[in-house]
């Protein structure tokens, strides 16, 4: 145990410093967790042998929930109900579209099955709200008409329907799926996560309020109670959790709560060491050999993402808002892929039992989304005139 005590302290200290150095250089942190937890594994300089799929779904899952939650708790309501219903469209929609377009791609262009096709394009659909948060936050991109907001709302409500669409397709490619069965889900889905959102919300609003907590830090654990519950309550009834989890936040987030500012900075951290946590997990879970087996068709398949199915779907949603061109290809640039299409992608494998390859193809786009995508937006942001000066 003292052995894995150190292991993990290590690693800690490790992200931290690796965090202040890809400040300074430009690369997104969340690159450095991977490539520290690829050091750290078996193909490593560590040698760690790990490859126990299931417990990292599950580990990587909670942290998702966290980040989902504070997602929703840290987004500006009255900033973000103008492009609600953009971010709801391109979360759901523009999902869709990228999903169906990517496994297009994938059948006609690379040969594969229609199965595993669209199960790619499902695993793959969603932006990843960790990776836009990190990225918008830390450098203090403060975006004109208000795409930041966007950004953030879509990027944090949009893995729900991508998780919808991965479940679908997994059921699909086993030979369980009907399309009665299929529409029973996504309503299950979509009806519990909202309602159990709202009510688990309303309930704890109603409870901070009569509960005075007499103990510094009681409140946040209670916080960190709520943020679990808001996924585990809805998933028990086979709805969506992660829709959930961020409903709870968003409501919570805007409203008035005693001793607010210390339960965001509380959040500020168990955030950012779930971030590290399942970024440093999913490096240590791939196997960096078997990856110039997949670099191809990971690269042909994130550059159909990045310049055709991205800005097309952004495209078929915003441009009857009549937004700015300059907004739309910001937004299509800003379709970052993260930790949920590998979490995703953990799971199809699983669920199916099939090889690897699907995920370190997925593996591979998330590292050429964070590395490409995520360390020139700066950059682009301010190629397109899109930085806005006034204080955020």
């Amino acid at each position: 145990m003292n052995t894995y005590l150190l292991i993990t302290s290590i690693v800690i200290f490790l992200c931290i410093l690796l965090n202040r150095v890809s400040n300074r250089i430009g690369i997104p942190a969340l690159l450095a967790f991977i490539v520290l937890g690829m050091l750290f594994g078996s193909d490593g300089i560590m040698k760690i042998d790990f490859d126990n799929y299931a417990f990292a779904e599950q580990i990587c899952s909670t942290a998702l929930i966290f980040i989902m939650f504070y997602g929703g708790f840290g987004t500006n309501w009255q900033r973000a109900k103008a492009v609600a219903v953009k971010s709801v469209l391109l979360s759901t929609i523009g999902v869709i579209i990228t999903c169906f377009l990517t496994g297009l791609f994938c059948h006609f262009a690379l040969n594969m099955s229609w199965e595993i096709s669209f199960l790619l394009g499902a695993l793959i659909s969603s932006t990843d709200a960790a990776s836009v948060f990190s990225i918008l936050r830390s450098k203090k991109l403060n975006l004109k008409y208000n795409t930041a907001s966007l950004l953030e709302v879509e990027s944090g409500s949009n893995d729900p329907c991508a998780y919808m669409l991965t479940v679908a397709f997994i059921s699909i490619s086993q030979g369980s799926a009907s399309p009665g069965n299929i529409a029973i889900l996504i309503v299950k889905q979509l009806a519990f996560g909202i309602i159990f959102g709202v009510l688990i919300a309303k309930l704890s609003i109603m409870l901070l309020r009569y509960i005075r907590f007499k103990s510094a830090g009681f409140d946040a654990i209670f916080m960190v109670g709520i943020a679990l519950i808001s996924y585990a309550l809805p998933a028990y009834f086979d709805g969506n959790g992660f829709l959930s989890a961020y409903i709870v936040g968003i409501i919570l987030g805007n409203t008035e709560i005693e001793n607010k500012k210390n339960l965001v900075n509380f959040f500020d951290g168990i955030t950012g060491l779930m971030q590290m946590l399942i970024f440093f997990l999913l490096g240590l879970l791939s196997f960096p050999s078997k990856l110039p087996h997949v670099i191809v068709p990971a690269l042909l398949i994130f550059m159909w993402l990045t310049f055709v199915a991205r800005p097309l779907s952004v495209a078929l949603v915003l441009t009857p808002f009549r937004s700015k061109i300059k907004q739309l290809l910001l937004v299509s640039w800003s379709g970052l892929r993260g930790a949920a299409s590998i979490v995703f992608s953990i799971m199809a494998y699983t669920a199916t039992n099939d090889d690897l390859d699907t995920f370190h193809i997925i593996f591979m786009i998330v590292l050429f989304s964070i590395l490409l995508q995520g360390s020139m937006l700066p950059w682009i942001s301010r190629k397109l005139d899109m930085l806005d000066k006034q204080p955020m």
